[in-house]
């Protein structure tokens, strides 16, 4: 590792989305060495498996959802924004790699940019898994209402105002994120004005609050009467719907929940009431490991996809079938990818009450 990393590490090796913990400002008693130097190994890896993985497999659902699909549904299109969303997040990782490996050489416009596509990354994609638990609740528990309320124009208008609120969610990444030099190491982070505390506040409850605990409160509602709706109305399509959105659901909360925890700890931290030094030491590698979980979030929802919707199987062999390169490595690697003809038309066959996510 050159001369520079090394000060870099010593410096500071915070993560990138890390907007208050501060390894320079911790007593001087209470060594984070180890931390550091597990961040500036591990991340890096870490960036680059998840960049590779999100963006392959969420490109692949963009390009069913465009080719087959044609966005024909309210469904469809926040299963559009929703892989849009998990886009977002790992085209920022080659930066956050580099930054990991060395120090910040982009420039400060480019740090507040790539700061604020996380951000904006993770505010809408948890608010398009809001949106999808919604859907559900409307095309099982309201059949009658969605069949005017459920078009893909309407999609769109709330796609639009998910977006609005995104990227007003994140301005704060715009107006403080900045790129600097401290201690010989430039790097990229939240410099608060002098009322810091407030806005150390503001932030944490910000994400807890539009990432965690609204998100929880609507998803439990639209599948709490989901539920009692399938309970006296039993049907295996309805069911396998439901299946799909609380995968996605469950899978989100599994992979962000613990994040937002360690964010409000680390909150606790920076106003004093965590002092302990090894305490201060484990929330450190945990806001690392949960942030990293929460970055594999955006491969899994096309796994999800793949492994419970029947129809995006059919599809995606239909892709790999008429697309040349992918059939010719298929058969190198000794694959065979059977594939019974169907109507196109068929695909695009949907009952207002028992439509598949995919």
């Amino acid at each position: 590792m050159s001369s520079s990393s090394t000060e870099s590490l010593e410096a500071d090796t915070s993560t990138f989305y890390d907007f208050y913990d501060n390894y320079n400002d911790a007593p001087q008693p209470c060594s984070k060495e180890t931390v550091k130097r597990f961040a500036a190994s591990f991340l890096p890896v870490l960036y680059t498996l998840v960049f590779l993985v999100g963006l392959i497999g969420n490109t692949l659902v963009i390009v069913v959802l465009f080719k087959y699909k044609r966005l024909k549904s309210m469904t469809d299109v926040y299963l559009l924004n929703l892989a849009i969303s998990d886009l977002l997040f790992v085209l920022s990782l080659p930066f956050w790699s580099y930054f990991m490996i060395d120090q910040w050489v982009f420039g400060t416009p480019w740090c507040k940019i790539i700061s604020w596509i996380y951000l904006v990354g993770f505010y809408s994609g948890i608010f398009f898994i809001m949106l999808m638990s919604i859907d559900r609740y409307l095309a099982i528990v309201r059949a009658v209402f969605s069949m005017k309320a459920r078009t893909a124009f309407h999609g769109l208008i709330a796609s639009l105002i998910v977006w609005l609120v995104a990227l007003l969610a994140s301005v704060p990444e715009l107006a403080f994120r900045e790129s600097f030099v401290e201690q010989n190491y430039t790097t990229c982070k939240l410099r608060y004005p002098s009322n810091n505390m407030t806005w150390k506040l503001f932030y944490t409850l910000e994400i807890n609050i539009l990432g965690l605990l609204l998100p929880l409160i609507v998803m439990a509602f639209c599948y709490s009467m989901i539920i009692k709706t399938l309970l006296h109305c039993r049907n295996e399509k309805k069911n396998k719907a439901v299946r799909m959105i609380f995968a996605v659901m469950i899978v989100f909360f599994f992979f962000w929940t613990p994040y937002n925890i360690v964010i409000f700890l680390q909150f606790l931290e920076a106003t004093g009431v965590i002092g302990n030094c090894q305490a201060s030491r484990n929330l450190d590698y945990a806001f690392q490991i949960t942030e990293s979980l929460g970055l594999f979030h955006c491969c899994l929802n096309p796994v999800i996809y793949f492994f419970m919707g029947e129809k995006f199987k059919k599809y995606l062999k239909m892709l790999f079938k008429n697309w040349q390169l992918p059939g010719d490595i298929c058969k190198w690697c000794g694959l065979h990818i059977t594939y019974h003809t169907e109507s196109t038309g068929s695909f695009h066959t949907q009952s207002t009450g028992d439509q598949e996510a995919l």
